[in-house]
């Protein structure tokens, strides 16, 4: 069947290019992120990927794209964010099956602190604790489907405010609920030096990870240039690839930014907008998808499918 599968994206994918999207790859499973791949999930992807797909740097991917030489079945693999276990657990595998990728740092957690993300799935994630006070409210904490949606809730109710304002309100309920912080899960400057130097592509991801769109033009370019620059300077190397946190166009960033890379010196960024990209995507735009199936077949069988998408 597999085969099969990859002539149907011989035929279906020309000059169509799937970047795939990640954020962590767990040593163990999570269940408050039942979507992140474990290690042995993310094992079989890259296998499949080495196995039935044409798997390319983003660089030389970019290339192709644009000369409209793309092989079949061409991937990319993507990382957001920058967190520790791409480096200890995502790159052992990606080098075992010789599958390139490129991971896209939020440069101000670098340092110690968490995202503010985390940082609440983490408060609804503590066993021993039965019950949180949010905003003064008593809310009990049931089991793990329970803690899951209430996460949500609150990151959706957070996710669109200004930086300052978002990270005051994750301290306060850290404060009303004397909380303790986890343990730093993302690279520091040396950790990400050290994942560049295995020709891993290290990619900007703005600093703080806001939602851009809501931010001044002159915040913005904040953002996006002094992360680059915060980059260059860790990794001695030119960092030429954006991703935009979140990710939706028009909904989480517009024209503004785009201009901004563009200005910025990136040759890329890509979105979170599901699809696959041709060269007559702007390169400034590109779409992402990853299947979260944890069946071989399933997760084959929606890459492809894929392909039906107009670029």
């Amino acid at each position: 069947m597999h085969k099969l599968l990859q002539l149907a994206g011989k035929l279906l994918g020309r000059n169509k290019l799937s970047i795939l999207i990640y954020h962590q790859v767990l040593a163990e499973p999570d269940p408050m992120r039942p979507s992140e791949p474990t290690a042995e999930v993310f094992d079989w992807q890259m296998r499949l990927l080495r196995d039935y797909f044409t798997p390319l740097s983003l660089d030389d991917a970019l290339h192709h794209l644009q000369h409209n030489t793309l092989p079949a079945n061409a991937v990319c693999v993507t990382f957001d964010d920058g967190y520790l276990n791409n480096l200890t657990v995502a790159q052992p595998i990606l080098a075992k099956y010789g599958i390139p990728a490129t991971v896209y740092i939020a440069t101000g957690f670098s340092h110690g602190n968490n995202m503010w993300n985390d940082r609440i799935i983490y408060l609804f994630s503590d066993k021993n604790r039965q019950q949180l006070s949010l905003q003064g409210e008593k809310v009990e904490l049931g089991d793990w489907p329970q803690r899951r949606e209430l996460a949500q809730q609150w990151l959706m109710k957070l996710k669109y405010l200004a930086i300052g304002p978002r990270i005051a309100e994750v301290d306060k309920l850290y404060l009303e609920n004397e909380a303790v912080e986890q343990a730093p899960l993302m690279m520091n400057p040396a950790e990400i030096k050290q994942l560049a130097a295995t020709g891993t592509c290290i990619g900007a991801h703005t600093i703080n990870h806001p939602i851009l769109k809501v931010l001044p033009a002159a915040e913005q370019q904040n953002e996006i240039l002094q992360s680059k620059q915060q980059l260059e300077a860790w990794t001695e190397k030119p960092i030429k690839h954006f991703a935009y946190p979140n990710g939706v166009i028009g909904r989480d960033f517009d024209e503004t930014a785009v201009g901004i890379v563009q200005h910025s010196g990136f040759d890329s960024a890509v979105t979170t907008d599901w699809g696959v990209s041709t060269g007559g995507n702007s390169v400034f735009k590109l779409k992402r998808f990853t299947p979260w199936d944890h069946r071989e077949l399933k997760f084959h069988i929606r890459l492809v499918n894929q392909y039906w998408q107009k670029g």
